[in-house]
């Protein structure tokens, strides 16, 4: 939880961490970024988060000017993901010892400061200062040397004590015991698989930061094509319209460089040139195209337009259990038929897990959110109609009210990109005793009484909830 007005103590740790933050070699070679976060920190020591937002931002620290559109420009997502990036490098090199630390959570630009994890019994508490105090002192370098001879040899001494252990354990023991079956994969044990991730914005000549706090890189690795530019575009299911003005059309390729391992690949597409709310001309059947990975047909006779439900509609594809190729890259091959160029709109590529999608979990509101149960929701993407709502009073039955404090509401539906495959689908819902236009009513006792909500809810054209009385039934459902 944020607090507005640190204590005296507590405020001046912070701003002694701050100035030795600035003052190392990290942010020193980089302007942007002190001036940045000096800005931010400065705002939460004067108790004004409320005016940290993406608007003031962009306007007082990258003059921006005014007419600053968060639309259009993502200036501040890219420098504040920039941000993130350095202090956490900063935590783990040169302010390793610290005892405080500078973090920008995900989705937001206030900082917070926080304790760095208590050192191991036996070993002293390191001081913010003592970096800077030691480079001072190169009298004190040959106790340094003394102490890392002695760690040297106390490792080769455990080494050699482990090596005759096994050979020991060998010698007992020739049969080797039977391993047994590794267990399903349970993401609540394991978590999302780690490792590097690849986001390409096609045809985009800069890098652009999303609601999600995501990164994607300007267009790389990529031969042949054209890149095509369509900024007056309104493109649905998405919060972020300005990810699809950009595109790469024609016949082309890519060659991502990959770690070994099991990928997930996410290719975006956004049909902008055919359908009736585009140019009047054409429709579905117009562009047909062939997506290849490492030579593998993913997509064959593919239609944007028709897959999407229509044009300037965010449509996302999914494919699991994909590696690089013997050359150590994912080559990807995007061919238009009957003389049309294929297009596409991004490329992402996550670490995956043989066998299983990523879970996919969105929540309606504007930023990402972190649970009580420390999984990662994404703000609301892939719907299509409806408003958001966001209540201030917490709802009960829930160890995560804010889980609940926004909704959407109205005649909306999502398209939630998954491969092919069974999936469980939990949906979430809170029952109010205030509605959006509806004042309360008393029950007989006099207290407020639950607005009436009473829907169907669809999977793929199936009733799976009917007449269902949210006033009553007000609880996660599992489908």
């Amino acid at each position: 939880m944020v607090i507005e007005h640190p204590e005296p103590v507590e405020l001046e740790a912070w701003r002694d961490e701050l100035r030795v933050v600035l003052q190392s070699k990290a942010f020193r070679q980089a302007p942007t970024l002190t001036n940045l976060l000096s800005y931010l920190c400065e705002k939460r020591f004067a108790g004004e988060t409320n005016q940290i937002k993406e608007y003031s931002i962009g306007v007082e620290v990258f003059r921006r000017g005014a007419s600053f559109s968060q639309e259009t420009d993502s200036i501040v997502r890219v420098e504040v993901n920039r941000l993130r990036k350095r202090l956490a490098e900063y935590y783990a090199g040169e302010g390793v010892a610290h005892r405080l630390r500078i973090a920008i959570p995900v989705g937001q630009y206030v900082p917070d400061f926080q304790p760095a994890v208590a050192p191991e019994p036996g070993l002293p508490a390191a001081d913010p200062l003592a970096s800077e105090a030691a480079t001072k002192q190169p009298a004190l370098g040959w106790l340094r040397d003394l102490r890392a001879a002695i760690a040297a040899a106390a490792i080769l001494l455990l080494i050699a004590g482990v090596v005759w252990q096994l050979r020991r354990s060998e010698q007992k023991a020739p049969a080797v015991a039977t391993q047994p079956p590794a267990p399903p994969y349970s993401e609540s044990l394991v978590g999302l698989p780690p490792g590097d991730e690849v986001r390409i914005l096609a045809g985009s000549p800069r890098s652009y930061v999303d609601h999600a706090g995501k990164l994607w890189s300007a267009d790389t690795d990529f031969a042949g094509g054209t890149a095509v530019k369509d900024e007056a575009r309104h493109i649905a299911r998405t919060l972020d319209p300005g990810f699809y003005h950009t595109s790469r059309q024609g016949q082309f390729r890519y060659d991502i460089p990959l770690k070994k391992g099991v990928y997930e690949l996410h290719l975006h597409f956004a049909e902008t040139v055919y359908g009736p709310e585009n140019t009047g001309l054409g429709g579905e059947g117009s562009r047909l195209m062939t997506v290849r990975a490492n030579g593998k047909v993913l997509l064959s006779q593919f239609d944007i337009l028709a897959d999407a439900g229509g044009g300037g509609v965010a449509d996302d594809r999914v494919f699991p259990d994909l590696a690089p190729a013997q050359d150590g890259s994912l080559h990807l091959e995007f061919a238009g038929e009957d003389g049309q160029g294929a297009l596409l709109s991004a490329i992402e590529i996550l670490p995956g897990v043989r066998g299983h999608v990523r879970p996919v979990r969105v929540l309606a509101r504007q930023g990402p959110y972190y649970s009580n149960d420390s999984h990662w929701w994404s703000p609301d993407n892939y719907f299509e109609g409806g408003q958001l709502a966001a209540y201030t009073d917490p709802v009960s039955g829930t160890d995560d009210p804010e889980l609940y404090e926004t909704e959407r509401w109205g005649n909306f539906s999502y398209a939630l990109p998954v491969a092919p495959g069974r999936y469980t689908v939990v949906l979430h819902f809170a029952a109010r005793h205030r509605g959006w236009n509806t004042a309360p009513s008393p029950n007989e006792d006099g207290a407020a009484a639950p607005v009436d909500h009473i829907f169907n809810v669809f999977c793929n054209g199936k009733a799976i909830l009917e007449n269902f009385d949210l006033a009553r039934e007000g609880a996660d459902r599992t489908s």
